[in-house]
């Protein structure tokens, strides 16, 4: 098949294929139904619940009819994809989008999690190979499989962390600047390939993730005043930006990132 053979749209998802990593809870979980509604078959990844992601995948294969699978992966490993990557082998016989969304949070971040003058080595390197090294080994065995095919469309999740002040945030900050650029370096060398490669940079979610953080109720009510809006987003509310980068509708859209902040970054 040519590349310029290649043309998705958001109405023909049905019978592709999306890899996620973290699909189990809040913003992973929520793309990972939006595909499956669409007809796109789903696999994903998972940290430790075995029990949940199993859940997600028979709640999917029953509801919606499309073929879904999860896998164990340890994102401060991130060799460990390309084993991953041969499971879905065996599961799957193509790939067209690739969305790179897991974190880490707790004992991992300490050192990476608080103010600028706690700021620990171990813990920015672990916020780094989670987030920057992560996305470029599971994107670069994901665009060997999307060459096959005729092209694709891969998408790191990012958030405007990096854009607007966030308490104890600089270390997710800084390296979800660092995961941008590299997204855009991988936009411009993927290109010959017709892989396209985005991210999505959200504000402020009301996810677990953000209830975990300490000074949660702060964020919140911060968000709530600097919106427009005069709400938090929602999981939900970053779906449509990953279905968008997908269709032929963004056919021209690379090496960008779209902002969903519900206008935070501006006020």
């Amino acid at each position: 098949m040519k590349s310029k053979d290649y043309k998705l749209t958001q109405n023909s998802i049905q019978g592709k294929t999306l890899f996620i990593s973290g699909g189990t809870r809040g913003i992973g979980k929520a793309i990972v139904y939006a595909f499956a509604k669409q007809g796109c078959n789903v696999a994903f990844t998972y940290a430790s619940s075995a029990d949940s992601a199993n859940d997600i995948v028979a709640d999917i294969e029953a509801n919606y009819g499309v073929k879904c699978r999860a896998y164990k992966l340890d994102i401060l490993e991130p060799l460990t994809y390309q084993d991953v990557y041969k499971l879905f082998d065996e599961d799957f016989d193509r790939l067209d989008f690739f969305i790179s969304n897991a974190i880490i949070s707790g004992r991992a971040v300490v050192g990476g999690f608080g103010p600028f003058m706690r700021l620990k080595p171990k813990g920015l390197n672990n916020i780094y190979t989670a987030t920057v090294d992560a996305f470029v080994v599971g994107a670069q065995e994901a665009a060997k499989r999307m060459e096959k095919i005729g092209g694709g469309s891969i998408i790191s999740m990012s958030s405007t962390g990096n854009l607007v002040y966030t308490p104890n945030y600089a270390g997710h900050g800084t390296n979800k600047a660092a995961v941008e650029a590299m997204v855009r370096y991988a936009a411009a060398e993927l290109g010959e390939k017709n892989i396209r490669v985005n991210a999505v940079s959200g504000g402020p979610i009301d996810t677990d993730a953000l209830k975990a953080f300490p000074n949660y109720e702060v964020v919140k009510d911060e968000v709530v005043k600097r919106s427009p809006l005069s709400r938090m987003g929602e999981a939900t509310d970053l779906t449509g930006a990953c279905l968008f980068l997908c269709g032929s509708e963004s056919s021209w859209l690379t090496g960008q990132t779209i902002v969903i902040d519900g206008g935070t970054s501006f006020q």
